[in-house]
């Protein structure tokens, strides 16, 4: 017969574990995450994104950076692009920056798979968590 000790140490683990897994698969504040993308021709930069633990984002992109604000509540998440730093780019970066930004700007829900974001709108977009 298993003992009341043994079903209590059982159901705290598996709480535990749950908690953890929960907590991994929730939307990524204060992460670095880079874009599921090729690098544009004769570049090697890939779009990046740093969530803070306010929602706050920093955005690298192709070649202009920036900055947003991540809104989210439940499987919602709304970003608003803030100033938009043009750096001199080329026509075909600069139109891809503003494609991406739009892309941003237009997601309606999310949804995590241990270390990708996947943003749900009319242009899906994968961001993978920056490893260490």
């Amino acid at each position: 017969m298993v003992s009341f000790k043994r079903l209590v140490c059982a159901a705290v683990a598996m709480l535990a574990m749950s908690t953890l897994a929960h907590a991994e698969e929730g939307f990524p504040f204060g992460t670095e995450m880079t874009l599921e993308a090729l690098p544009q021709p004769g570049s090697k930069r890939i779009p990046n994104i740093e969530i803070g633990d306010n929602g706050e984002v920093v955005l690298e992109l192709w070649c202009k950076g920036g900055k947003g604000q991540f809104s989210v509540a439940g499987n919602t998440v709304i970003f608003v692009p803030g100033q938009i730093q043009d750096r001199s780019c080329p026509q075909a970066k600069a139109q891809a920056d503003d494609d991406l930004v739009a892309a941003l700007g237009s997601v309606e829900t999310w949804k995590r798979q241990g270390d990708v974001l996947m943003l749900v709108g009319p242009k899906p977009l994968r961001f993978r968590v920056n490893g260490n």
